[in-house]
């Protein structure tokens, strides 16, 4: 059981699990390509391509990234591959039991992840730590349940049962494997709901070992997938009311301050600007700051620079809050 042989290529997830990129059709430019026949003809320069993605992706334009495939072949364990077969969309052709014979491979937690049920989550563990001897009988009962249903199941085999009855004996640690192929809307989605800190922990360590491979094949708008969804955050309306109403406006006019001299910082460094063209490009995105303010706070430096368009919308928010 412990001898197992890895594909080329693939990132070993648990005990005996494993995911690989098989093939992939597309890439950024196959995103650009497909936004472009909605938009019109646009440049090709590199910056806008990423400029372009980052817009799609921010306004959950979806199309154009399911103009990009992925195909992997990974090994789990079943209870793992019925939480992942919940994304419907894929296409899936998975290893039967009823053609083929069960392989004596099961998955058997680390004692690291064995904790007690969550008191608030009914899905999810918690943090409490279980005391050494009840992980040892957990590590225990997977392993005596895993050799007796196998020993079983080899037995009703050998006496000529239909396989297709007898795998009803195995338990859900049993590991299967499957080729499953997704577009990058959808597998955009599988990541962000199974990279979750809540995602049960065995579906997430395929989740991240799936990203790893997601983000070499489409590298700009697996960026913007980590700065939107990620590590990004969408507010309600109470929500949105709740900071309306309970911060100061001089928080809103500090935040418009400083987007609005990031949005010069950015379109100067593309252009470079003498003083006063600068100042007139300050005031044409909203700046109220005096001259004398503004030269101030130009010649200390330290302005950080981002994308124009994000900030523009990100100013536009500030405004209606």
């Amino acid at each position: 059981m412990n001898d197992i042989q890895y594909p080329k290529g693939a990132i070993k997830c648990l005990d005996k699990g494993f995911i690989r990129l098989v093939d992939s059709m597309g890439s950024d430019d196959a995103i650009v390509q497909a936004a472009r026949v909605s938009y019109g003809k646009g440049t090709t320069k590199v910056s806008r391509d990423k400029g372009l993605i980052r817009y799609l992706l921010r306004h959950r334009h979806s199309t154009p990234f399911e103009m990009v495939e992925l195909k992997f072949h990974a090994k789990m364990p079943i209870f793992v591959a019925r939480q992942w077969v919940r994304h419907r969309t894929a296409n899936i052709n998975e290893y039967s039991l009823r053609y083929s014979e069960a392989q004596r491979d099961f998955y058997i937690p680390e004692k690291k992840d064995i904790h007690f049920q969550s008191q608030f989550n009914k899905q999810g563990r918690d943090g409490r730590e279980v005391p050494p001897e009840l992980k040892e009988k957990v590590i225990n009962y997977f392993n005596e349940i895993s050799e007796k249903t196998f020993a079983i199941y080899n037995e009703l085999n050998e006496a000529g049962i239909a396989r297709e009855l007898a795998r009803g004996i195995l338990p859900v640690n049993l590991y299967t494997e499957w080729y499953w192929k997704n577009d990058l809307h959808n597998i955009f989605h599988f990541l962000r709901l199974r990279m979750d800190e809540h995602a049960q922990y065995e579906i997430r360590v395929f989740a991240e070992a799936m990203a790893s491979f997601v983000k070499k094949v489409v590298p700009i708008a697996y960026e913007a997938f980590e700065d939107y969804s990620i590590n990004g955050m969408y507010f309600s309306k109470l929500e949105r009311d709740l900071i309306k109403t309970r911060l100061p406006d001089r928080i809103f006019d500090d935040l418009k301050d400083e987007v609005i001299y990031r949005i010069v910082a950015s379109l100067n460094e593309n252009k470079n600007r003498n003083e006063i063209e600068l100042y007139s490009l300050y005031q044409e995105n909203g700046g109220i700051d005096c001259k004398d303010d503004f030269n101030i706070k130009w010649k200390a430096g330290n302005i950080e620079t981002d994308n124009v368009f994000e900030m523009r919308e990100f100013l536009q928010k500030l405004t209606i809050l």
